[in-house]
């Protein structure tokens, strides 16, 4: 055989390989996003049919006897798997992806936002669209009132302009009031950020910001939701937004709020999540102080005057040409990072957020004991926050 005839056939063996690959892929996505049509579907019972049955496609591929036997699987929900009507639902929303330059994020795929990973009841897809990095070092959520006072306004401004040096990423929620001032203002300093939506992404709610999300993908921030295009930002999609906000921050910020409220949800999940909270105090007699001045009473909530309150407790100190600057901590060793130790000797490789679950500790107390485990030269730090064993 000739060298060109060679070089041919390679050539189209390679195109084969790439066309069946991305088919595969393909088929594959139609199946996650499928899986998130089924109605009475949510995250924790799809986790169980996936981990049941042995994978996504396997799910469209098994019999009626063998789904009711899954615990919490009836007849109901076996019965909308076998219809397909989902399968043919996720073709619709496949091409509305591709059309619109949509992403989806699997929670099984690696660019799934690894600090939502380990929370059970985090969405099993994301739709976003943007460019800013929902794995950044540093993420941080301003929430509040939708209706703050002038003063509630200019703290919230003045929390993102301080924030700006330390290099996080900011996320809320696009609501009136606390959540867009945030988003405005950085948008105004040029500091990414995104927003957790209630809805589809064929929409924006209120319709009024919708030149703010244009902006925001444009200044490589985003949007994100877990709800596919046609859903309505009815009321009950946001506190299930909130969950999304509270799971993905390192840090949640609330700057005014009362008594209830999508901040107080998102503050409670928060701290179910481990995760460090931040309340703006104010005056005792200010409807949108008491439920930050709650929070801190009940110790829900971290007192927070200005940013450099925020640092010392999660123990950051401002980047440095793109590089993060943490100070050196005790030198003991104790039985928490014994812990850490063994776990990333047992796995070999682990997310911080892996181990912040793990562990059962904050974010702060994470950081804080991985950076003296570096420090020991027991551990070693890899890109995306995942940590290895040095021995």
């Amino acid at each position: 055989m000739m060298q060109t005839e060679k070089v041919s056939l390679v050539q189209d063996v390679q195109t084969t390989y790439l066309s069946a690959t991305s088919c595969r892929d393909e088929n594959m996505l139609l199946y996650k996003v499928a899986l998130t049509q089924i109605p009475l579907v949510g995250a924790v019972t799809a986790r169980t049919l996936i981990s049941y049955c042995g994978g996504v496609e396997a799910v469209f591929q098994a019999r009626k006897r063998e789904l009711c036997k899954i615990p919490g699987i009836g007849e109901a929900i076996a019965d909308q798997i076998l219809q397909q009507h989902a399968l043919v639902a996720a073709e619709k929303e496949l091409a509305f992806l591709e059309q619109h330059g949509i992403k989806a994020l699997f929670y099984l795929d690696k660019d799934y936002p690894q600090r939502l990973k380990p929370h059970r009841d985090s969405p099993i897809m994301l739709y976003y669209k943007g460019e800013a990095n929902l794995n950044a070092d540093r993420i941080v959520a301003i929430v509040g009132t939708r209706t703050p006072s002038p003063a509630g306004l200019t703290t919230c401004e003045q929390i993102v302009e301080e924030l700006q040096p330390y290099g996080a990423l900011i996320i809320s929620g696009l609501a009136y009031g606390i959540d867009v001032c945030a988003h405005r203002k950085c948008l105004e300093i040029h500091t990414s950020t995104v927003a957790a939506l209630g809805h589809g992404l064929d929409r924006i709610y209120p319709s009024s910001h919708r030149h703010i999300a244009t902006r925001m993908i444009q200044q490589q921030g985003g949007l994100l939701t877990e709800y596919p295009s046609g859903t309505l930002p009815d009321r009950e999609h946001f506190p299930m937004r909130n969950r999304i906000i509270a799971g993905l921050s390192d840090a949640i910020i609330v700057v005014e709020s009362g008594l209830s409220g999508g901040s107080i949800i998102t503050a409670k999940m928060a701290n179910a999540y481990n995760k460090d909270v931040f309340a703006i105090p104010g005056r005792v007699n200010d409807r949108t102080s008491q439920g930050c001045n709650h929070l801190i009473k009940t110790n829900q909530a971290h007192l927070m005057e200005n940013v450099a309150d925020l640092a010392y407790i999660m123990r950051w100190e401002e980047t440095s040409q793109g590089k993060v600057v943490q100070p050196p901590l005790f030198a003991e060793l104790n039985a928490q990072e014994e812990i850490i130790v063994n776990l990333l000797r047992q796995h070999r490789e682990m997310h911080m957020d892996a181990l912040t679950f793990e562990c059962a500790l904050s974010q702060s107390q994470m950081a804080s004991l991985l950076l003296n485990l570096e420090f020991k030269g027991l551990v070693r730090a890899l890109p995306g926050k995942r940590y290895m064993p040095v021995h």
